[in-house]
């Protein structure tokens, strides 16, 4: 059963609600020079938390774990971040566009049961990489927190958790920031003990799937087990901070959900051949050229895996559709559901860029080939000499929970929720 229970928040001390400068995205799409940008309009942007200064090598001194310690330490003896004055469910709200029309997204955050994924509680959709498992580990170890939350879904197609909402957000609220995307998040903290008792039970039952954060998830399992490997076996807690992770928790019903595509570019070890690029492709794929104005829209109605294709010397992609006389289970020999065997992502990774560009994750150098791109316009015009362009559809939301519930997991990137959730809203002691 998923254990959920209101926590303790830390929260910017500020003069009003407005947080807009101390907020950012998510640590992993921050480059250099928006991390720069950040800590310039305001050098207590939560970034120098996520992302301290100093070398990622830890057993150097000075490095970025050391540093983000020190800040999260003089943060919360000088004021910066003050703690709330006991449990508290927070409700998040965010607005925002999607081709011109509004959007709402609402979560509770809330503390959640560190589970190992194989005990089919917390379920993953999305490999992880080792690289950066190991950055979010040393910075977790070093502050014993969570600086930003997990992004988790659950299901509740009766929508029993609208009326909590509604009541919950009927308050005050506690925090809000526009980001440089327009993205409007609202915060509200409800000491409501009721709130927090109905969501115990309603959430009890239920399985959580990852949508986002996987990396932050697996960290913190990392950090339980390495505090119960110190903790004193006399110890009187029972049920330590440590054996949870700050989590937004969004119904995965909810029509207003915006799941969103990422796009690939690879490009060849070798020199591409366009020509017997496509006659490989011919094996497997209907090829044939789509509408010129949004060659996009000629996924939507195609009820196999589909993608767009676009080499560098095409003015136009081409419409590559599965063949439906193609045995999946021959073509993609491997040990994995129906399911898996049948995502967009998981098609291209195993016919396409595994044996065609020699790209694949049990191979992570190769990765280096493979570029993400969020928009399909962006990836079409990302063409280069010996790459090829793919764009693709949406993953499902019964996509997703059935392969999670098959113990499998996704490609990577196979998911883009929009908008992804701010840093810097609520932070989460571990201690």
């Amino acid at each position: 059963m998923a254990r959920v229970r209101p926590f303790r928040g830390l929260r910017y001390r500020t003069d009003g609600p407005d947080v807009s400068s101390l907020i950012a995205p998510p640590y992993d799409v921050i480059n250099d020079e928006q991390r720069t940008a950040l800590l310039q309009g305001n050098p207590r942007n939560v970034v120098a938390l996520e992302l301290p200064e100093g070398p990622l090598d830890p057993t150097q001194a000075g490095n970025r774990y050391e540093t983000g310690a020190a800040t999260w330490d003089e943060w919360r003896k000088d004021g910066t971040l003050v703690a709330d004055d006991g449990p508290r469910v927070y409700v998040l709200e965010q607005r925002f566009s999607v081709h011109g029309s509004p959007v709402r997204r609402r979560a509770f955050i809330l503390e959640v049961g560190l589970e190992p994924f194989s005990a089919g509680v917390v379920l993953p959709h999305e490999r992880t990489l080792p690289k950066a498992l190991g950055d979010r580990f040393e910075l977790t170890k070093s502050t014993s927190a969570n600086l930003s939350q997990v992004f988790a879904l659950f299901d509740d197609a009766e929508g029993t958790t609208d009326a909590l909402f509604d009541a919950a957000t009927a308050a005050t609220p506690v925090a809000r920031a526009t980001d440089a995307d327009g993205v409007s998040s609202t915060l509200w903290a409800s000491a409501d003990t009721d709130l927090a008792a109905s969501l115990s039970v309603l959430l009890a039952d239920k399985r959580i799937f990852i949508a986002d954060g996987h990396h932050r998830y697996t960290t913190a399992l990392a950090y339980r087990d390495l505090r119960r490997e110190q903790a004193d076996a006399a110890s009187e807690n029972t049920d330590p901070a440590y054996d949870y992770v700050m989590m937004a928790l969004v119904n995965m019903e909810d029509p207003e959900l915006v799941v969103m595509p990422t796009h690939r570019v690879a490009t060849s070890a070798t020199p591409l051949d366009p020509k017997a690029f496509k006659a490989a492709l011919a094996r497997w794929f209907e090829l044939s050229v789509p509408p010129t104005e949004k060659p996009w829209h000629a996924l939507d109605s195609i009820d196999r895996p589909a993608f767009l294709v676009k080499t560098s010397d095409d003015d136009a992609p081409l419409l590559a559709v599965l063949r439906p006389d193609v045995d999946i289970d021959s073509a993609i020999p491997l040990e994995r559901s129906a399911a898996w065997k049948h995502l967009d992502v998981a098609v291209l990774q195993e016919l396409i860029l595994d044996p065609l560009l020699d790209i694949h994750p049990d191979r992570p150098d190769t990765l280096d080939r493979l570029a993400f791109v969020k928009g399909a316009e962006a990836a079409l015009e990302m063409g280069r000499q010996d790459s090829v362009a793919f764009v693709l559809r949406p993953t499902r939301m019964d996509q997703l929970r059935e392969v999670a519930m098959a113990g499998e997991t996704m490609p990577q990137k196979s998911t883009y929720f929009y908008p992804k959730l701010l840093s810097g809203l609520v932070f989460r002691s571990c201690d």
